[in-house]
C-alpha cells in the first residue's frame, strides 16, 4: 500500500514509542463493522439495515491494542496499521473465568481489570497509527507475567482445541458446577478460586473408539495452603460428575502445580475452556 509523504510521521512515531500490546484507551469510542442488509445478526447491524447500509457503528467502552509491540513501535512509514479490539464490561464472576483463561474469546488485561473491562477478541478493527497517536494511553500490562498472560490469551483464541461433541456433553456437568460454585463463599468455591487452569489429556487420542481421560487441575502456587483433605474431597466430587460413558471408559482427576506437572504432560494436554464448550447444534 502506498504511504503518503507526510510531515506527521515523526509525530506519530514519537507518540507510539511508549505504547505496548495490551495498552488501552478507555472511554466512548466507535466500532465499525460490516453487516448483511438481508440477514442482520446484531442490534447495530439491524439499525444499519434499516438505513439500507452495510456499515454498522457501535459505541464501545474503549479499545485494547492487540498488535504486537514490535510492530506497534515500528516506523509508520513501514507499518501504518494497528489492530484493536473493543472493551466490554463483564460481571465479576466472568472476569475471574477470563483471568483463568477459561473464556478464550476474551482477553484479561490487568490495567483495566478494576473497571471489570476486558478485550472482546471476537471483534477486531484496523486503524491507522495516527488514530492511536491521538488517544490517552492506559497501560495494560505492568510486568512480564502480565505480558505473557496476554500473549497466551491471544494465541489461545486462534489455536484452541476443538473438542469432540460427545466430550463436550460428557464434561458439561463438571463445567456447569464450576461456573455455579466458583465465586460462592464455601470451601468448594475456595478450591476453585485456587485453580490456575484445568487441562485434559485423551489417551490414546480424541478420535479413538475407547478413550481414557486425565484431568490436570493445576493449582496456583501462591494458594498452596488450600490442600490435603479439602482437595481430596473435591477431586472425588468433581470426578463423580463424569462417570464413564460412551467412548470415555476411564477418568482420572489429578491436582498438580506447574512445578510438579511435567513438560510432556503440559504440551500433550489441552486447556479446558468454558466459553466454547458447546456442541454444533446447541
Amino acid at each position: 500500500m502506498e504511504i503518503l509523504d507526510n510531515i506527521n510521521h515523526e509525530w506519530v512515531n514519537n507518540r507510539l514509542k511508549n505504547w505496548s500490546q495490551g495498552d488501552c484507551v478507555v472511554g466512548e469510542q466507535w466500532f465499525l463493522f460490516r453487516t448483511s442488509i438481508d440477514y442482520s445478526l446484531t442490534k447495530a447491524g439491524l439499525e444499519a439495515a434499516r438505513e439500507n447500509s452495510e456499515n454498522a457503528e457501535l459505541i464501545v467502552r474503549g479499545f485494547a491494542v492487540i498488535t504486537q509491540t514490535c510492530d506497534l513501535i515500528r516506523d509508520c512509514n513501514r507499518r501504518p496499521f494497528v489492530e484493536i479490539s473493543p472493551l466490554i464490561e463483564v460481571k465479576k464472576t466472568i472476569l475471574h473465568e477470563i483471568e483463568r483463561g477459561r473464556r478464550p474469546n476474551y482477553a484479561f488485561i490487568v490495567g483495566i481489570a478494576e473497571k471489570h473491562l476486558v478485550a472482546d477478541l471476537d471483534r477486531v478493527m484496523t486503524v491507522e497509527k495516527s488514530v492511536v497517536a491521538n488517544w490517552k494511553r492506559v497501560q495494560g500490562c505492568y510486568n512480564d507475567n502480565d505480558i505473557r498472560r496476554l500473549s497466551l490469551a491471544l494465541a489461545r483464541k486462534r489455536a484452541r482445541t476443538a473438542f469432540p461433541d460427545d466430550f463436550v456433553k460428557f464434561v458439561t456437568p463438571l463445567t456447569n458446577r464450576m461456573s455455579k460454585k466458583h465465586d460462592k463463599k464455601s470451601d468448594e468455591g475456595d478450591a476453585l478460586q485456587a485453580l490456575r487452569e484445568i487441562r485434559v489429556h485423551a489417551s490414546p487420542s480424541w478420535t479413538a473408539n475407547e478413550v481414557e481421560l486425565i484431568f490436570w487441575f493445576i493449582q496456583n502456587e501462591q494458594e498452596l495452603f488450600f490442600k490435603n483433605e479439602k482437595w481430596v474431597n473435591y477431586v472425588e466430587k468433581w470426578k463423580d460428575l463424569m462417570p464413564k460413558s460412551g467412548r470415555f471408559i476411564n477418568v482420572r482427576v489429578v491436582v498438580r502445580t506447574l512445578d510438579t506437572l511435567t513438560a510432556r504432560e503440559y504440551v500433550e494436554s489441552d486447556p479446558l475452556d468454558f466459553d466454547h464448550l458447546s456442541t454444533r447444534n446447541s
